[in-house]
């Protein structure tokens, strides 16, 4: 490929698709990585805090204290950015193709999670933006002392601020939905979709889907109910 049309391939929106599809599949990476690391608390305070310590130290000695830590932070805001960039994008673009609303609207075709994708994105967005305040910077946070993690996930999710866990549960759920159709738009985009597999790609992107919002969802209800203190 030239390197003239690179630029317009990134305009066009086989471009903006395939970014959506890149980089939401380095979120899923990350979200597995997040999830199987937020798993830890149920072995208890000392091995929690010392994964929590550990991430810290990634790369060392090549990489100073915490240097891995930002250079992930930073590539995921990076990551989020074109994301949601590319999808807004896309969105405009629709809008655009059919500047005349239908004065009777017809029954939308697809999946509800196809449906719901648009709002459920606006959701995670605050979602993320609440858990960096939380649990990140711990501004939000009733203990928020920094390099106490369980400490700081068990206050953040007490009886007592159970709107914030169900602030988490209606978040994972978008999450759930998100993916599931993230996964399959992917696919299809990526030229990988075969009308055969179709039923099994569905499968697979649900049960991914929920196997993952479950993994999420289990640490904040087990602090709620007690099962984790």
């Amino acid at each position: 490929m030239a390197i003239a049309s690179i630029p317009a391939l990134y305009r066009s929106t086989v471009g903006k698709k395939a970014i959506m599809a890149v980089t939401g599949a380095l979120m899923v990476l990350f979200l597995i990585g997040h999830m199987v690391g937020n798993l830890k608390i149920f072995f208890g305070l000392e091995e929690f805090n010392g994964y929590a310590a550990w991430l810290r130290t990634i790369g060392e000695p090549a990489l100073h204290h915490e240097w891995f830590l930002w250079i992930m932070r930073v590539g995921l805001v990076v990551v989020v950015v074109m994301h949601f960039g590319a999808a807004a994008e896309l969105t405009a673009r629709a809008k655009r193709a059919r500047p005349v609303k239908y004065q009777h609207r017809p029954k939308v075709n697809g999946s509800y999670a196809a449906r719901t994708m648009r709002w459920g994105g606006v959701i995670i967005l605050l979602f993320i933006i609440w858990h960096i305040l939380d649990l990140t910077v711990g501004v939000a946070n009733p203990h928020g002392v920094h390099g106490e993690a369980y400490q700081n996930v068990v206050a953040g999710f007490a009886p007592d601020r159970w709107w914030v866990t169900i602030f988490y549960v209606v978040s994972m759920i978008m999450l759930g939905f998100h993916l599931r159709h993230g996964l399959v738009s992917a696919v299809q985009t990526l030229g990988a979709k075969n009308p055969k597999h179709d039923r099994t790609l569905n499968v697979v992107a649900t049960g991914f889907a929920v196997l993952l919002s479950i993994g999420f969802l289990i640490v904040p209800i087990s602090v709620t109910l007690g099962v984790v203190d």
